[in-house]
């Protein structure tokens, strides 16, 4: 018995080889690997694709950042420093602020919810996290007009109170809040699902109370999907137009984010200056664009 080797490997290798030829190769499937096809398909793909880019997203920058300097750079200047102009400017920043900031407590309790708890409705919850996705922006602002407005279900009371939600701050980050709200969630919920909950358990099970398994375990472990959300969020929020456009009332100064102010100008062929303030605008895109890729860079690095 200890003098006779084991069948099991020889058989296991007879099988092997039995097998091996039953094995397909990737290059008798020409589909399964883009290497596969021909050079002049590969370029032809690459060239739609490249020209699609320069039409409709290179072309129409440059040409922003073009007619913004076409007068040169103090008229630009002046356009910028206008009153109206940095009162856009002002307001964009702090509703986007407030809005992200939020969206990223929302999103977070959300995502936590739905990923570490089972309970009625949890599906009907997570299909209402899409609604935004799903409605269009000017019903966003209309659904808040009539909530709110003066004439709303809430406006005598609030007219009683002294409270101005529409055509002010409020109605503005409401809005904006609305149309940004799954950016968020929707980045957490997938990664957080996958993990599962056997980290937070075992730290439970260690004596770690709830916070500090947050921001000691969870926390960590999203970080990457969190920062990826809240900049979606933020470039949304900068760029809204439709919700924004219906709660605003368009007052100068005052309730005109920037999509509202070059929106303004152009109307009244102030063409330069709107696209001055359209460039600036661009510019935030462009700087949260990079910033998203540096964090996708980080993340695969990690």
């Amino acid at each position: 018995m200890s003098g006779q080797p084991l069948a099991l490997p020889r058989y296991a290798s007879r099988m092997g080889a039995a097998s091996a030829p039953a094995m397909v190769s990737p290059k008798s499937k020409p589909g399964s690997d883009v290497r596969a096809d021909p050079a002049l398909m590969r370029w032809v793909i690459i060239g739609i694709a490249a020209a699609f880019l320069i039409v409709f997203i290179v072309i129409p920058l440059l040409n922003v950042f073009a007619q913004a300097f076409s007068k040169g750079l103090g008229a630009y200047i002046v356009a910028i420093g206008h009153p109206d102009a940095l009162a856009a400017i002002k307001l964009t920043l702090v509703v986007a602020a407030i809005s992200v900031t939020l969206n990223l407590v929302f999103g977070v309790v959300l995502a936590w919810l739905i990923t570490k708890y089972e309970f009625a409705g949890k599906s009907l919850l997570v299909t209402v996290i899409d609604l935004p996705f799903s409605v269009s922006p000017v019903i966003a602002g209309l659904v808040f007009v009539l909530l709110f407005g003066a004439q709303g279900y809430l406006g005598p009371w609030l007219q009683q109170h002294d409270i101005k939600i529409i055509f002010a701050l409020p109605g503005i980050v409401l809005a904006t809040v609305f149309v940004t709200f799954p950016f968020v969630a929707r980045e957490l919920i997938p990664l957080m699902r996958e993990q599962g909950t056997q980290d937070e358990e075992a730290a439970l099970s260690l004596g770690a109370s709830g916070l500090r398994t947050f921001f000691r375990v969870t926390l960590p472990n999203v970080k990457w999907a969190l920062l990826y959300g809240v900049l979606l969020c933020n470039a949304r929020a900068m760029g809204e137009f439709g919700a924004v456009s219906v709660v605003s009332g368009h007052i100068r100064g005052e309730t005109n984010t920037m999509p509202l102010h070059i929106e303004i100008l152009y109307n009244e062929y102030q063409f330069m200056a709107a696209f001055a303030v359209a460039s600036l605008l661009a510019l935030l895109a462009l700087v949260t664009l990079a910033a998203k890729l540096a964090l996708e860079n980080r993340a695969a690095k990690e």
